[in-house]
């Protein structure tokens, strides 16, 4: 392995004086936790404390929904039917009729903007065939996502007959973040108020804090009276996406004071920084058809750095000097360490941005011939 230390590399963006970060403050909220979108913590408050998300599960759905629409088993344009069953959810809804159809671009306005039940289960039949199946594929993509305090129960997050939805502040983070992958979704999300039917059914967003709050994009809000109320709100600014989640909050300002404090300190406490392009030498390839792989981060192309660490970093890349095909999209390569002031501020892995195929035989024997070719040329030359 070589080690490979950069200049420490300042920017006016990141030049902030060496401050201890500050508290939050009190929250009104019994957990909540504010998260980079690409998976960072930054700062939590119970938030391993098993609680109803209520429509705050919705965020599940419109994962599963985004990730099929991405594999080409859905389009925006597939005809979704209102079976009775769906079309019997309380709550929140559009009142959909049994046999009646809108396309998955009606349904998921009216499950973003106006947290229908009825178009999330009649969305999940359709995706899975039955909602107990979809239910199945919404707590393992959960497994799979890390997180370890969820049991999901439905579609919209409505009780159940002698059932909850139970899950934490960290693990519908984790998701929130993986939503935020599918940047399609916010398409959705940022809307303040549409229609659906021909201009029919007029939808409100039930997130007023698209109203208030600067650079806001979503996320979901979520209200029955055992969960008390309950936010994903995500917002942007200046290349920084944060995620802010509350969970049981008292009433609905307690909630929208909460989502706006936990944002107010990410934006004020943390920055984004994106590495040069120039930062990750490519790494030489043997017996591949590419000569070099080049590495990036696995996750994205910024940190989030406390802006107090962030006067001075000191990347430190740690690759090898070769490695051999083959190679897959996503292999660990090495590790990225930024320090600051001589601490470690993160450590990031360093993937494979492509795949690398071996040489053929074909390739390796031509390679050799040629090499002996050029070598007898050489000495007669001499």
């Amino acid at each position: 392995m070589r080690k490979i230390v950069c200049l420490a590399l300042c920017l006016a963006l990141l030049a902030q004086p060496a401050l201890a970060l500050p508290e939050m403050g009190t929250l009104y909220a019994k957990s909540a936790a504010l998260y980079a979108a690409n998976g960072q913590e930054l700062y939590s408050y119970n938030a391993d404390e098993p609680l109803q998300p209520a429509s705050v599960t919705k965020i599940m759905t419109m994962l599963l929904t985004m990730e099929a629409l991405d594999r080409g088993e859905v389009s925006l344009d597939t005809m979704i039917t209102g079976s009775e069953y769906a079309c019997s959810m309380g709550g929140t809804q559009i009142w959909l009729e049994p046999g009646e159809q809108l396309t998955l671009d009606e349904m998921l306005k009216a499950i973003a903007v106006g947290s229908a039940n009825d178009c999330a289960v009649a969305v999940a039949e359709h995706l899975a065939g039955t909602e107990a199946a979809f239910v199945e594929r919404m707590n393992t993509r959960a497994a799979e996502l890390g997180c370890t305090g969820t049991q999901f129960i439905n579609a919209n997050g409505l009780d159940g007959m002698g059932q909850k939805t139970m899950t934490t502040a960290h693990d519908l983070a984790l998701i929130s973040c993986e939503l935020l992958r599918h940047p399609k979704i916010l398409d959705y999300t940022r809307i303040w108020m549409d229609s659906i039917r021909g201009g029919k059914f007029s939808l409100a967003n039930t997130n007023k804090m698209l109203k208030s709050y600067q650079g806001l994009t979503g996320l979901k809000t979520g209200y029955i009276s055992e969960a008390g109320f309950c936010i994903s709100a995500t917002a942007e600014r200046d290349g920084l996406s944060l995620v802010a989640i509350v969970m049981a909050a008292p009433t609905k300002e307690n909630r929208m004071a909460d989502a706006t404090a936990l944002l107010n300190y990410g934006f004020a406490n943390f920055t984004a920084y994106t590495l040069p392009d120039d930062l990750l030498p490519p790494v030489p390839v043997t017996l591949g058809r590419a000569a070099f792989v080049q590495p990036q981060m696995e996750d994205s192309g910024s940190l989030i750095i406390e802006k107090s660490k962030a006067a001075a970093l000191e990347p430190q890349i740690d690759l090898p000097e070769s490695v051999s095909a083959p190679i897959e999209q996503g292999q660990p390569l090495g590790e990225l360490t930024v320090l600051s002031d001589g601490q470690v501020v993160l450590r990031v892995p360093l993937v494979a941005a492509e795949a690398v195929e071996c040489k053929g035989l074909g390739e390796l024997f031509s390679g050799l011939w040629g090499a002996l070719f050029c070598g007898a040329q050489e000495n007669q030359t001499n």
